[in-house]
């Protein structure tokens, strides 16, 4: 992907800001206020020395008032500019936390609007990385530019105008120069240092990739006694991260003492022009003094503009990878205009479909089959058959190539994936539970449930007295992807939070495979009373489960071999006889 300019990347924040376009330009008012003031205190410096001056016109009884007036007014002026400075904080916080709460919302929704595809292919650890850095990118990018580049700027254009109207021009053309050296300076130099920062910011995001993969993967990581291998394989992304930083800071101490050497230069030059103004009589003592203070006041954020641009940079560069995760297109996409599923029945239709991930290797091939409303469907098969392939095109985390999958009659591309969603339970194979309370996982299926409604729930799939068993009941906690429950009680809970769902259509996809006998007959039980009158597809690897589906598909190679009862299949002593036959011997 092209990268996109700094340009684009702050036209693509700014309807973020504009939404607070009052807020805004009150701030901007108040930052205007408060460089003016600033400005104004070099100026009253200058009254206040020449006030001070024996030499001065004024008498002696008027001394003694107005440096007073002077020094209130320096006090003043002073406050207004802390004043104004905080206030402008104040009225612009909401907006710069505004504009970042909005970002982040949208990256998160758009996050889980992408197909699986997408999510399959993602590294976890990088891609949180890059959208933190995004998200503290808006704080920065806000700050840095229009709390310190825009009043330096409006500073700098006062200060120049106020030179060149009291003296001779000579004051601001060596300004001039100085600030055209010292940006041009800092802008090539921060250019170049871009790519080791950006080099930076790739190695920390494959580390830290690296170290949540090997984290999720504890328990492999002790199968094999490999936690000297991945502490080698962190610590060599550590010692590139590392590589790269060394460059980064080297560059920087170059940037630092070249604008440094300018700045210098710079306030030689005006300081000789003042003190030879005050020696010639053209300038009084309190000229020379007001502009040593501009020439401080100036100083003082120029010190720090080769660090804001490149803030500036490195955010503009964080952002930008943040929008670029914001643009990547949804592979599965509403069709404009889509309606929600209207379930009048909700029998379920595969026609002539077929599906490949890849278009060099197909999946299905003209797959047919309809489950009547209430009535339960098998599809058993070897393993790779693309039996749970049917589920995922059931939810639509993809679409299929060619042929229709309809509900109710409706054609599931035509409507909105939410309500088809909605229409839809699965109890999967490998349940996967948040890191939080048995209650949260069951409540999962319908959000806003009552703990009575999680109760019953939990009592229909029989791990009601389990969870009252425990000393913290409903509140205890799973762990890490439901690690703390044994594979019958993630089943269990599966189970539970399907039936508050309580869907339409059922998938059971190799729901008890990974459980013993025991666990598997007990669990079976449930998901059978589970199904009574709804519409139910059930993928399956023992054949023992499906005995008492309505009609048993038998896919392989992602093509239908047969179809029937179980009795009717056992009679065509076909492929699913053999199948059957196995099972049983080896049981």
């Amino acid at each position: 992907m092209v990268p996109r300019s700094d340009w684009a990347t702050l036209r693509r924040l700014f309807p973020y800001l504009w939404q607070y376009k009052w807020r805004v330009m009150t701030a901007l008012a108040f930052m205007v206020g408060a460089k003016v003031a600033n400005v104004g205190v070099p100026l009253l410096l200058k009254e206040l020395v020449d006030a001070m001056n024996p030499k001065g016109a004024m008498a002696t009884s008027a001394l003694l008032v107005v440096p007073l007036g002077l020094l209130l007014a320096y006090g003043l002026l002073r406050l207004s500019t802390t004043l104004f400075a905080e206030l402008r904080e104040l009225i612009f916080a909401k907006a710069t936390e505004g504009a970042s709460r909005s970002i982040s919302l949208q990256v998160f929704r758009h996050l889980h609007a992408l197909s699986l595809r997408f999510h399959l292919e993602r590294q976890t650890g990088g891609m949180t990385r890059d959208i933190e850095r995004g998200t503290r990118a808006v704080h920065s990018l806000i700050s840095y530019s229009l709390y310190s580049i825009f009043p330096t700027l409006i500073e700098v254009a006062l200060v120049l105008s106020i030179l060149a109207v009291k003296f001779d021009m000579w004051f601001a053309w060596i300004t001039i120069i100085a600030l055209i050296l010292y940006i041009t300076f800092t802008i090539v130099v921060t250019e170049w240092r871009t790519q080791f920062r950006k080099q930076m910011n790739e190695l920390d995001s494959t580390a830290h990739s690296r170290a949540i993969d090997s984290l999720l993967n504890y328990e492999t990581v002790k199968y094999f006694n490999n936690e000297e291998f991945e502490a080698r394989r962190y610590d060599d992304n550590l010692e590139s991260y590392r590589k790269a930083a060394l460059k980064s800071q080297t560059t920087l101490s170059v940037l630092n003492t070249g604008q440094q050497l300018i700045i210098a230069a710079g306030l030689v030059a005006m300081l000789w022009r003042a003190t030879q103004g005050v020696v010639d009589g053209r300038m009084t003592l309190g000229d020379l003094v007001m502009v040593n203070a501009f020439m401080i006041q100036l100083y003082i954020p120029l010190g720090f503009l080769g660090v804001l641009y490149r803030e500036i940079k490195q955010g503009l560069t964080d952002l930008e990878k943040m929008f670029t995760l914001m643009e990547r297109e949804r592979e599965i996409a509403d069709v404009p205009g889509a309606q929600p599923l209207r379930l009048d029945s909700a029998g379920l239709v595969f026609k002539h479909v077929n599906f490949a991930y890849d278009p060099a290797r197909p999946i299905l091939h003209d797959i047919s089959f309809e489950i009547p409303a209430g009535k339960t469907v098998a599809v058993v098969g070897p393993s790779g058959s693309g039996k749970s392939t049917l589920a995922r095109l059931l939810f639509r985390f993809y679409d299929v190539q060619q042929g229709q999958i309809l509900i109710a009659g409706q054609d599931i591309k035509q409507v909105t994936q939410s309500s088809v969603r909605q229409a839809i339970g699965i109890v999967p194979q490998d349940t996967v539970l948040f890191n939080d309370t048995v209650e949260y996982n069951i409540a999962y299926g319908k959000p806003g449930a009552t703990h009575g409604q999680v109760e019953e729930a939990a009592r229909a799939a029989h791990i009601h007295n389990f969870i009252s068993a425990t000393p913290k009941g409903y509140d205890t906690m799973v762990g890490e992807r439901g690690l703390k429950l044994s594979g019958g009680e993630k089943q269990r809970v599966a189970i539970a939070r399907t039936l508050l769902k309580n869907p339409a259509v059922l998938i059971f996809d190799e729901a008890t495979s990974a459980l013993d006998s025991a666990n598997e007959r007990a669990i079976q039980a449930e998901l059978q009373s589970v199904a009574q009158n709804k519409t139910t597809l059930v993928i399956a690897h023992r054949l023992s489960t499906v005995v008492d589906a309505h009609e048993i598909l038998v896919l392989e190679a992602g093509r239908i071999l047969e179809r029937g009862t179980h009795a009717a299949l056992l009679e065509s002593a076909g492929r699913y006889a053999q199948m059957w036959a196995l099972q049983q011997s080896s049981e």
